[in-house]
């Protein structure tokens, strides 16, 4: 069954409606929702004796008793739509996208400006969560989104992957979502979160570069104050625009859902084809500081990511044309040492061949003054 199809109100490009469930089928009994958002989803949880029952993880089996099998394979079977036909994240292919010449350029509004009150850093035993304030939001899109939060997700020390998308299969080592809601339609980021087109998401592909990211440095500087679990710090306002990357108009857009349970459908994806690029060293950080755990024994937090979703009978959207073969930087480098190194071999092929075709040359000289020398001698 296909979960997203044109909309009545005039949109045709598969981007604008969903069927949705907002509860779990089968359950019963009170449910309340927990912190509006855990780890990129908004979770829901049972007033009862068995609510460890719906608790989840990345994976499959946690040393944590209390965790179980709860992992990302498992969670159909507590969030049922998290089993549904357009989830996140997704394996952007470039050579099936469709160009759309009609999307509007994304237009963030206030992210350069960083105002006055101190944000809220959370690690929420999922990942850590950035509050946003309500005077950013985004244009280009079919209606307001005004930020809620962003947060990150990675891998671990010494693995390549960490992102939840991926674009022609490549994975990079982390991935950052700025969250928003649609505030002409409902007054909570919760309540949105369960409508059809009720979030927006921006999807930051991050990979390593030769230098530290300040931008970054603004959040990763203080993971040391939120080491375990439910812990929370204040950051200083900083420049939000700053950790996107450059060229915004290079950008994916399709119809998704939250990536963790309940896996609500209620998501509009926009992926940006350009990376952001942090240090080695900021990787690190990221990988090593935090734990899943509020004490003893400590679980790392690390490998937050889900695998990619199938896409079904999805459309996926691209802004620009020249969707090429992407590389990173690593790759870029070692292309251009390799053509260097090509280049200087060439070289010296081509430089001894000049050489022995001189000496050839010379000795076919001497010869020939050699043998006239003598002739001259004989007469």
């Amino acid at each position: 069954m296909v979960l997203w199809h044109p909309s009545p109100t005039g949109h045709t490009n598969g981007l604008y409606t969903a069927n949705k469930t907002t509860t779990p089928p089968g359950y019963t009994g009170t449910w309340t929702q927990a912190s509006p958002w855990e780890g990129g989803g908004v979770r829901n949880r049972r007033k009862d004796s068995a609510q460890d029952k719906f608790s989840w993880s990345y994976f499959s089996y946690s040393p944590q008793p209390s965790t179980g099998p709860h992992g990302q394979d498992h969670w159909p079977a507590s969030y049922p739509e998290c089993g549904s036909n357009a989830q996140s994240p997704i394996d952007i292919q470039t050579d099936s996208v469709t160009f759309d010449s009609e999307l509007p350029a994304l237009q963030p509004h206030g992210y350069d400006q960083p105002g006055t009150e101190p944000l809220d850093l959370h690690n929420n035993g999922h990942t850590v969560q950035l509050s946003l304030p309500p005077t950013l939001y985004l244009g280009g899109l079919p209606r307001k989104y005004v930020a809620a939060q962003l947060h990150l997700h990675w891998g671990q020390k010494g693995s390549p992957g960490g992102s939840e998308h991926q674009i022609n299969s490549e994975a990079t080592v982390a991935e950052l979502h700025m969250v928003h809601y649609d505030s002409d339609s409902y007054g909570s980021l919760s309540e949105a979160a369960q409508r059809p087109q009720g979030l927006a998401v921006l999807g930051i592909l991050i990979e390593v570069g030769e230098t530290e990211n300040p931008a970054y440095e603004h959040i990763l500087s203080h993971l040391d104050e939120i080491r375990h679990k439910d812990q929370k710090t204040l950051v200083p306002p900083f420049n939000v625009q700053e950790l996107l990357p450059p060229q915004l108009e290079q950008f994916f857009r399709y119809n998704g859902s939250l990536t963790t349970p309940p896996c609500y459908q209620s998501v509009l994806w926009t992926v940006f084809n350009r990376r952001a690029q942090i240090s080695m060293g900021q990787l690190e950080k990221l990988q090593e500081t935090l734990f899943s755990t509020e004490e003893e024994p400590s679980e790392p937090l690390i490998q937050n990511y889900r695998a990619p979703q199938p896409l079904n009978q999805r459309t996926v959207f691209a802004s620009f044309t020249q969707v090429g073969s992407l590389y990173t930087t690593g790759e870029m480098l070692s292309l251009g040492v390799g053509i260097l190194i090509g280049c200087l071999c060439l070289l010296l092929v081509v430089y001894f061949i000049v050489r022995k075709i001189r000496k050839k040359r010379l000795g076919n000289r001497k010869s020939v003054v050699f043998t006239s020398a003598r002739a001259t001698t004989e007469a």
